[in-house]
């Protein structure tokens, strides 16, 4: 038998960079979150009038490819045609659309015009809306339940079992956060020639982004403008912290991009009709384990039940790193670390991506020489740290910033001129934010400041 070594390379292979292996496209897919939430104050979300909501959209609209949880409501519907998804993420508190993968935002825009006016009109008559915003506004009081099935029951779970585990990293007690934090996703097609720019690149780019796309305030006084990265890294997901959030090292060959792979840890599988999770296991030490021991959901007694897991080199198709710079098995680098955005803007982030994707070469040089925030003794990781706070460094100089905001777009405005379908406007509302330096919970805070209701930013932010 081949050493586990080289057969989890070859899996990994297989999984991630076999779909490189082909000429890149302009293909940009968006995948958008968006919390539910019941506009009768201190209610939570009430899952009949979203299960009722969703029937009244699919009536409308022809996502005729339907799955169903353990009651019989659907989570999840597919447009065949255009693979355009409708689905729950995690719980019924949170509604996801996402898009098959389109070379023109403009044209996956419209289709979410329709279908987000369809579902505000839908919610609207049950007394609940959807709002752009990285945290739902109902959090505290939504039921913490995920939607019905073994997947989600799986993972909540096992993201419930972190005191095993002692206090180091020092988790948050918020197991259930996946089921009230929202996320604008964006992909972008890759290919072995760009894909290692790409990841080093867009690395050293986030502590912008955070200045530009942090839209989910937290903690007891707002400190913290993007609480979804400690939400993931301070959970267990981050036990391994090479399963999220970002690269600490330069990315250099595909061998790089392997090695890390290899390092992060595969912690659920399934078998037959059971979803099994276990406690977080380094890839490259996964088949060397002989066997060992997991959990499942037994859904007649309706209680978890320990079992015995054999690994086997299939298992690699379960690997889950959720990296702010994700390599997928789509041939795509999906980037994970914006909120979600006020509803107007909402594709201003998949257009900054698509932008800059396509000049990545000139983006990496301009970072590699940035001393705006670069070249004060911190790194990329340490710097979205601090530029997550409310409260920034002091060697940051806002005039600086401003202007490597803009030159970052302008970049990203040259990207989007040689895509060709003039997508340019889209990022309009990142240049009013290069000059106010007011991400969208920045101005959130300010406006709680100013006496305005939660509730009434919240309906703000959902406006079409």
């Amino acid at each position: 038998m081949r050493e586990e070594s080289t057969i989890v390379s070859d899996a990994l292979d297989a999984r991630f960079f076999a779909p490189l292996r082909r000429e890149r496209t302009r293909r940009v897919g968006v995948e958008l979150e968006f919390p539910v939430w019941n506009l009768a104050p201190g209610r939570a979300t009430d899952f009949a009038a979203v299960h009722s909501a969703t029937d009244d959209f699919l009536s409308r609209f022809p996502f005729s490819e339907q799955v169903r949880d353990d009651q019989g409501a659907i989570y999840r519907a597919t447009d065949p045609a255009t693979r355009d998804e409708i689905s729950f993420d995690c719980s019924y508190n949170t509604l996801e659309l996402s898009f098959g993968p389109d070379e023109d935002i403009n044209a996956t825009r419209r289709r979410f015009t329709a279908y987000y006016a369809a579902l505000q009109e839908a919610l609207g008559r049950r007394g609940h809306a959807l709002t752009g915003m990285g945290i739902n506004p109902r959090w505290r009081e939504n039921r913490p339940e995920p939607i019905g099935n073994g997947r989600y029951r799986m993972l909540l779970h096992h993201l419930k079992s972190y005191s095993k585990y002692g206090g180091s990293p020092r988790f948050h007690d918020h197991p259930d956060f996946g089921l009230f934090s929202c996320a604008s996703q964006t992909q972008v097609d890759a290919d072995e020639k760009t894909v290692i720019a790409m990841i080093n690149a867009f690395n050293l780019l986030e502590p912008f982004k955070a200045v530009l796309f942090a839209n989910s305030p937290f903690g007891r006084r707002h400190e913290t403008l993007c609480g979804r990265d400690s939400l993931w890294s301070r959970s267990l997901h981050g036990l391994n912290p090479h399963n999220c959030g970002m690269y600490g090292v330069t990315i250099r060959s595909l061998s790089d991009i392997l090695g890390y792979l290899e390092s992060t840890s595969i912690y659920c599988v399934e078998r037959g009709d059971r979803y099994i999770n276990f406690p977080p296991v380094p890839l490259r030490d996964y088949l060397r384990l002989g066997s060992f021991s997991g959990e499942y959901w037994d859904s007649a007694a309706k209680v978890h039940l320990p079992c015995v897991v054999r690994p086997q080199p299939s298992d690699v198709a379960w690997l889950r790193p959720f990296k702010f710079e994700d390599l997928t098995q789509r041939g795509t680098v999906e980037f994970r670390s914006v909120c979600e955005q006020p509803v107007r803007e909402a594709f201003a982030s998949a257009a900054f991506h698509a932008g800059l994707a396509e000049r990545v070469g000139e983006l990496l040089a301009l970072l590699s020489e940035d001393t705006v925030l670069y070249g004060h003794g911190y790194g990329a990781a340490e710097l979205r740290g601090m530029m997550i706070r409310r409260a920034w460094p002091s060697f940051v100089d806002r005039a600086d910033l401003s202007a490597r905001l803009h030159s970052i777009l302008d970049i990203a405005e040259k990207g989007l001129a040689l895509r060709g379908f003039g997508e340019e406007p889209l990022l309009g509302p990142l240049r009013r934010r290069a000059d106010t330096l007011a991400s969208p919970a920045r101005e959130h805070l300010s406006r709680l400041e100013r006496g305005e209701s939660l509730d009434s930013i919240a309906v703000d932010y959902g406006r079409l």
